[in-house]
């Protein structure tokens, strides 16, 4: 627990130094957005059992929410992000309420079809911009407050989110409900003869997940100043699950892990190697699957023994 509390610190130390050493601002927003995405889909997948293959919906329809108030209606940043995550929150809760009566590849292949739904919705849509999606994105101000058309404010206020967003998901595992989602995910059967509505908790985890993806899509736009057909694509919701498996799903830093590795590679490499860096990332990727497949199964949460 003191090597934990050490590391953490030495991470806040260098995230908060990004600027002073010199790291490229809109890099390391990027990188924390996703960080953030990896972090609300570990929620479902490494702490519910859950798996979906169309968090992509929501992180890209938040991403389109917000773009298109702050471009068409002039809104400012702080609403329209608030508006990003409500959209989030609800496509959460409609496809949530559809996709949880259904376990395993079988609750999967809802999301992904579902998913695959949004992404035609918004090709056609005519305030997305179609295949040309939304550009030049404004990040107006923090409350009227804080201009953050410099890279170095934005960069404070996404690690901020971050910040907030990695302690909120700490704080909601470590929690009764929290208990009752990993006792589900471990055995499912037995939290239901304890008497605990299993559906209802699902749903709770399947919506706040939902949420916080949205969240970090909307922080996105604004980091960026674009958002397109990328956000939703079925390929996103692949790397969030590739970035959870690569550093560990089920721990709090792992996605985090995962997704600076994906950034970074995609960032440096992708110019080098092309379409190649997902073979590359590949090997990490199944090796360390393997691994956990050949782990013991984990031992049920105290709370419900």
């Amino acid at each position: 627990m003191r090597k934990a509390g050490i590391v953490y610190a030495l991470a806040a130390l260098f995230a908060l130094c990004v600027p002073i050493l010199g790291i490229y601002p809109i890099f390391m927003m990027k990188l924390l957005c996703f960080a953030m995405f990896a972090c609300a889909f570990n929620l479902l997948l490494g702490f519910s059992g859950m798996l979906s293959f169309g968090h992509a919906a929501f992180f890209g329809t938040a991403a389109y929410a917000t773009g298109w108030l702050v471009t068409a209606h002039g809104w400012g940043t702080v609403p329209a992000i608030l508006s990003g995550i409500i959209v989030a929150a609800a496509l959460g809760l409609g496809i949530g309420l559809i996709a949880i009566r259904r376990r395993g590849i079988y609750f999967a292949m809802v999301t992904l079809a579902l998913a695959q739904l949004v992404y035609f919705v918004c090709l056609e849509a005519p305030f997305t911009g179609g295949e040309n999606g939304l550009q030049d994105v404004p990040r107006g101000s923090l409350i009227g407050v804080l201009a953050l058309k410099s890279d170095v404010a934005m960069y404070y206020v996404v690690l901020a989110v971050f910040a907030a967003v990695f302690a909120l998901i700490r704080r909601i595992v470590h929690s009764p409900f929290g208990q009752v989602l990993k006792a589900i995910r471990d055995n499912e059967s037995r939290a239901i003869s304890l008497g605990y509505d299993i559906n209802r908790y699902k749903l709770l985890a399947f919506v706040l997940s939902a949420t916080l993806s949205g969240l970090a899509g909307s922080l996105k736009t604004l980091v960026l100043g674009f958002t397109t057909l990328s956000d939703v694509l079925q390929a996103n919701s692949g790397e969030v699950i590739l970035m959870t498996l690569l550093g560990g799903a089920g721990t709090f830093a792992g996605p985090v892990v995962g997704a600076a590795l994906v950034v970074t590679l995609q960032e440096y490499l992708s110019d080098i190697v092309g379409g190649w860096v997902t073979v590359i990332i590949g090997p990490r990727r199944s090796g360390r699957v393997s691994r956990r497949a050949r782990s013991p199964p984990s031992r049920e949460p105290a709370s419900v023994r």
